[in-house]
């Protein structure tokens, strides 16, 4: 299997390796001979129900063609029933049965849609034969992936082959990372366009939030951990700030996400680390890389938790910066992690309800710098819903980053690769999020957040 291969490949793997099972004969389906608009993988989960709950809400039969996929046909059939009983629009919602494992079950399925969304994870185990099959059927496609190592394997191995095959493998559509890296991208257009510069360096906050984590998230956090004790190439993925850029590309100024209590080097007040800032950081920089740096290659990304100025606010990101350590070390260690992973952490499939997860907030402000000809400026930008940012919020980005790469209602020069949001589809995304209640504004950091554009 390819994945047993990676972990056998050497520190620095070469890009990439081709995998295409067609016959001389087996054409690519044109996307007007495809059965399906978008496929649903996964979608008996929660995330995936969600998932499939919001397209059929949002969107009518006449707008979009749907089907729901996964390996229990009759978990499938449920799930089918059970939205279109709730959505009047919806006589009927086909169903795709396959196995996550199974590369030629993966393939009769991808050839007959456009888009496949899928939020089955953790990715390490069940994403690659998936990315496979919609290389080889020309097939975009679309995750909710944190899992940076597994990210690096898919952009070693198969980058230039969905290049080739001018296929768009997009990952980390959710809440990672869509608020950082499209916030990134939002703030320095602003920049460019008027400044005439972009900013040199860019801080994310992850601000205010009221939510919950899925066991599927959980999973894949637990699985990262584990790959980092056990292979070297996920050590030196995690170890290096750039290592989802390009080989040969992957070092620079950044010395990596920030561990310690430290003060706002953009603001006043003190910040803490992050836990999402080792996927942010990588796939902003990984954005940056792809779009050929029109940010430069000094440029900098951080991301962080503020926690206020004073004596309290030093005192939260001391304790804060000490709860992530003492997390992450407890995560290192073999009996711990697999201890958490049974008593504490939810199982993957559990998660809350419906109403539940259109119940929540979450707001991430993303703040550049730069310097004009007439000297420095400060630009910001803010992206936020009020909605459960892990499960409600997650699944209209995942969901409308489907819809964009149906549509074409992307702003990208690469018609293919292994790609991150912001480079895939850019600012129309910011649009289509607007559209359905997501805050995307951006604006020069001294405006008050109510004139800011968007």
């Amino acid at each position: 299997m390819i994945r047993e291969a990676y972990g056998n490949a050497p520190a620095h793997p070469v890009e990439s390796v081709i995998i295409d099972r067609r016959s001389p004969n087996d054409e690519l389906m044109s996307d007007t001979e495809r059965k399906y608009d978008i496929v649903v993988w996964g979608a008996t989960g929660v995330a995936g129900g969600l998932l499939a709950d919001y397209l059929t809400d949002e969107y009518t039969p006449n707008e979009l063609s749907i089907a729901l996929g996964g390996r229990n046909p009759a978990k499938l059939k449920n799930i089918a029933a059970t939205l279109t009983d709730r959505y009047d629009a919806w006589n009927e919602l086909p169903t795709v049965v396959g196995d996550a494992m199974e590369s030629d079950t993966l393939r009769e399925i991808t050839r007959q849609t456009t888009v496949v969304c899928t939020t089955v994870g953790p990715y390490t185990t069940y994403g690659t034969p998936l990315v496979e099959a919609c290389i080889d059927t020309g097939t975009d496609y679309c995750d909710l992936t944190g899992e940076v190592n597994w990210v690096r394997e898919i952009v070693d191995r198969y980058h230039e082959a969905a290049v080739e095959s001018e296929t768009r493998i997009v990952h980390s559509c959710g809440f990672d990372s869509v608020p950082a890296d499209l916030g990134t991208i939002l703030v320095q257009s602003y920049a460019t366009e008027t400044y005439a510069n972009p900013c040199n360096i860019v801080q994310v906050y992850l601000e205010d939030g009221d939510g919950s984590v899925s066991g599927g998230t959980l999973a894949s956090f637990g699985e990262l951990f584990e790959a980092a004790s056990n292979d070297p190439i996920a050590r030196h993925t995690l170890a290096n700030p750039y290592s989802l850029a390009p080989p040969g590309e992957r070092d620079g100024v950044d010395s990596g996400e920030q561990t310690s209590p430290q003060r706002d080097r953009l603001g006043s007040g003190w910040t803490a680390p992050s836990p999402m800032a080792p996927v942010n950081e990588r796939i902003v920089r990984r954005s940056n890389a792809l779009l050929d740096y029109p940010w430069g290659r000094e440029f900098r990304c951080t991301e962080v938790i503020p926690t206020g100025s004073g004596i309290s606010g030093a005192a939260k990101a001391t304790l804060t910066a000490a709860g992530l350590a003492g997390f992450k070390t407890a995560m290192g260690v073999d009996a711990l992690r697999n201890g958490i992973r049974e008593y504490v952490f939810p199982d993957p499939g559990e998660g809350p309800t419906r109403a539940e997860a259109m119940d929540g907030s979450f707001s991430v402000r993303i703040r550049g710098r730069g310097t004009a000809t007439d000297g420095h400026f400060t630009v910001e930008a803010v992206v936020g819903a009020d909605m459960d940012p892990g499960y409600g919020a997650t699944a209209r980005m995942l969901g409308e980053s489907g819809m964009a790469l149906l549509n074409e209602d992307i702003d990208s020069p690469l018609d293919g690769g292994v790609l991150t949001p912001a480079a895939a589809i850019g600012e129309p995304l910011a649009e289509r999020l607007r559209t359905v209640g997501f805050t995307a504004t951006v604006d020069d950091a001294s405006i008050n957040t109510s004139d800011r554009r968007g």
